[in-house]
């Protein structure tokens, strides 16, 4: 299936009213390896009032499987691969439209807190009109070996295949460090935060409310 061929299928199974994007919503970027904690960072976050969680590979993976669009979101997923830029940042707005017509996520309120997008420089590029991020957590960890074994028990705990296969694991880890590693260029090196992600969930959300809590009171002031 060619990508225009993907957007199509987005495009027909679309059944939400398309609301105009607003100039940019107030973000929070979590960028790191596959396996570095970015999606159990950023659920607890969102737990808190005024925050967001979403997270593109939830989006993804609540695809209907039997569905083109979720068969399509698979086979790239089962090689390890991105889905094609424009079809995840037209995916995403058709979300947010979702989640703000059902008034789950309350843009005049809530600071978003992605996970899983921007994952390209393009995607960053595209993505330049719809957020407006004020902080970039960083999640850091040198050690692929265990990043790869809690992935795999993701696998097990979670019902998660794409996270079954070590090859495929790895060659998300070269994914990354090709396509989604170089993003954290395209924002200003002062709203980067560089987190240790090493450590019991509790340590490392230590480490990042330290982080984030005095921009995210800056940001609120202004």
């Amino acid at each position: 299936m060619t990508a225009f061929q993907f957007w199509a299928i987005i495009r027909k199974s679309s059944r939400t009213p398309q609301y105009p994007m607003p100039t940019s919503y107030p973000s929070i970027l979590f960028i790191g390896p596959p396996g570095v904690g970015k999606g159990t960072q950023g659920k607890i976050l969102g737990s808190i009032p005024g925050f967001f969680h979403l997270a593109t590979g939830d989006m993804f993976r609540g695809l209907d499987k039997e569905s083109e669009i979720g068969m399509e979101f698979t086979r790239y997923a089962s090689q390890g691969l991105l889905v094609p830029d424009f079809l995840t940042v037209r995916l995403w707005q058709q979300h947010v439209e979702r989640l703000i017509a059902d008034e789950l996520f309350c843009p005049a309120t809530d600071v978003l807190l992605l996970d899983g997008i921007p994952r390209s420089e393009p995607q960053a590029e595209m993505m330049n009109d719809h957020i407006d991020p004020f902080i970039i957590v960083h999640l850091v960890c040198e050690d692929i070996n265990q990043m790869v074994a809690r992935m795999q028990n993701r696998a097990t705990e979670q019902g998660r295949p794409d996270d079954a296969d070590e090859s495929v694991i790895r060659r998300r880890f070269k994914v990354y460090a090709e396509q989604t590693a170089p993003v954290l260029a395209c924002y200003d090196k002062s709203i980067i935060l560089n987190i240790d992600a090493l450590g019991t969930q509790i340590e490392v959300l230590q480490r990042i409310l330290t982080a984030i809590v005095p921009g995210v009171n800056a940001y609120k002031e202004n």
